[in-house]
């Protein structure tokens, strides 16, 4: 599958140093995909050698001609869209049509920070005197290293590829071993669409000690992460010892408050529909369900109904809509906190155990739990599988109370009709992004990030530029002293 592939390093696709190389596995049928080279010491420093190199030759091209590159990559994403989504599909083994939308998704990424490269603004602040000239000017942070995960192979690594090349940085980006094809298509997209060479390297291997090395380098000036918050912490840990700048997107548990004036049943049908997206694992992904007590039985019949008719199978197979987990022990995670649940009480309404009819493949039942207790490890503990807890509520405060209880705060999702209480709602909950009526929140045009335990700093919108960009002020005095 990675024939015309490798390492990227100063424009051109390479293998390893000493011909080491990984092997990727479907997690729909555990066949062998394909090999990946695992970049030496060597490699690693050939990298970031270009990427130091290739840098101020980047930063020095003007706005719009790297608007137009990026342009020209997103053009050519959409345009090898049904191939790119049969590579993702294999990797990842989600559904053929949530692949396509993943590369759309990315190419917007590419399109929408090649126009924010234009909008660049910097300040003209008044001077106290006459003869001196105030402003403040944005400049390019340097070379920066991009570390990603496996659930959204394209879309992750785009925004910060995107957001990087647009403010003028060049890029070394070390995406999941797991499914990096993806990755390599970006890289191909936009040695296509004619970047320099060096501006983008591209590294895999094992992440163990390869990403401490990257990170510890004097060429890389800030590092963007997206993984788990243990991995957040590591990450940080080793960044601070350079003062580097950081950004983190991070875990999330999404708590979903139903008021009692919603419509039970549209509200089931499309949060089901989100939480089995990517088979639940969506760091976004509605997770923790609070139900007004009013409409709490037809919602819970809804989502059952919902999870029930689902298709789970390989995603290369059109007519599935649920694929598998990304790997064996993420099944057998998943299976311990549904014990852990129906030990303290909750009820199954749906699924609960691995598909009958498939006996290959790291698959599980979309599952629906319902009155289960806030103590559950599942509503303390990122799930990132296809199982929704279901719970009450009475009292706004004490529910709000609730969703804000866990250490995240990523996103949030608030469902009623009634405009006060939607934003008093919204208000009240702790999460860098909150949906009223709406569960798909990620969008090019729109900042994406969290709070608290999810991380800080933002990627998308005309916000997830700044995090490549660095404030310059100078204090101009016209006349010579």
């Amino acid at each position: 599958m990675y024939r015309d592939f490798g390492l990227l390093i100063d424009g051109a696709w390479r293998p390893a140093a000493d011909g080491a190389t990984l092997t990727v596995h479907s997690p729909a049928t555990e066949a062998v995909l394909g090999t990946i080279p695992a970049a030496t010491g060597a490699d690693q420093d050939a990298a970031l050698t270009a990427a130091g190199r290739a840098f101020p030759r980047w930063a020095a091209v003007p706005a719009w001609e790297r608007a137009a590159l990026l342009r020209r990559t997103a053009d050519l994403l959409r345009a090898r869209a049904g191939d790119l989504s049969r590579l993702m599909a294999a990797e990842t083994g989600k559904p053929l049509a949530e692949a396509r939308g993943e590369v759309m998704a990315s190419a917007d990424q590419f399109e929408w920070q090649g126009e924010e490269a234009k909008r660049i603004y910097g300040q003209t602040i008044p001077g106290r005197n006459p003869d001196e000239r105030l402003s403040v000017i944005w400049q390019p942070v340097g070379p920066c290293l991009a570390l990603t995960a496996w659930n959204f192979p394209m879309l992750l690594p785009a925004r910060k590829i995107a957001a990087a090349l647009a403010a003028g940085c060049s890029i070394v980006t070390r995406p999941a071993s797991e499914a990096p094809g993806s990755c390599f298509a970006i890289g191909q997209a936009l040695l296509d669409a004619g970047l320099p060479a060096g501006v983008l390297a591209i590294l895999t291997g094992p992440a163990v000690p390869m990403a401490e090395r990257l990170i510890r380098s004097p060429v890389i000036r800030k590092v963007s992460l997206t993984g788990s918050v243990a991995v957040g912490r590591e990450v940080l840990r080793i960044a601070a010892d350079d003062i580097k700048k950081v950004t983190m997107e991070l875990g999330g548990h999404a708590p979903v408050i139903v008021h009692a004036d919603a419509d039970p049943v549209a509200a089931a049908r499309k949060l089901a529909t989100t939480k089995f997206r990517n088979c639940g694992q969506v760091c976004i992904s509605p997770s923790r369900f609070y139900v007004h007590r009013s409409v709490l039985a037809p919602f819970e019949e809804t989502f059952a109904d919902v999870a029930r008719g689902l298709v789970v199978g390989d995603g290369l197979d059109p007519a599935v809509t649920t694929g598998p987990m990304i790997r064996a022990r993420a099944v057998e995670g998943a299976l311990s906190l549904i014990e852990d649940a129906r030990e303290r009480g909750a009820r199954l309404l749906e699924g609960g155990g691995r598909p009958a009819h498939l006996n290959q493949g790291h698959f599980l039942e979309p599952t629906v739990l319902a009155d289960v207790p806030d103590d559950a490890r599942i509503m303390r503990e990122e799930p990132f599988a296809p199982v929704a807890p279901i719970a009450g509520w009475d009292d706004l405060d004490q529910v709000i109370a609730r969703a804000n209880s866990t250490e995240f705060g990523l996103a949030a999702y608030v469902f009623t009709d009634n405009a006060a209480l939607a934003q008093r709602t919204a208000d009240a909950l702790d999460a860098g992004m909150v949906g009223i009526n709406e569960t798909l929140l990620a969008t090019a045009e729109a900042p994406f990030g969290g709070i608290r335990q999810s991380g800080f700093g933002r990627e998308g919108g005309s916000l997830g530029i700044l995090d490549y960009l660095v404030a310059k002020y100078i204090r101009h005095r016209l006349a010579a002293v």
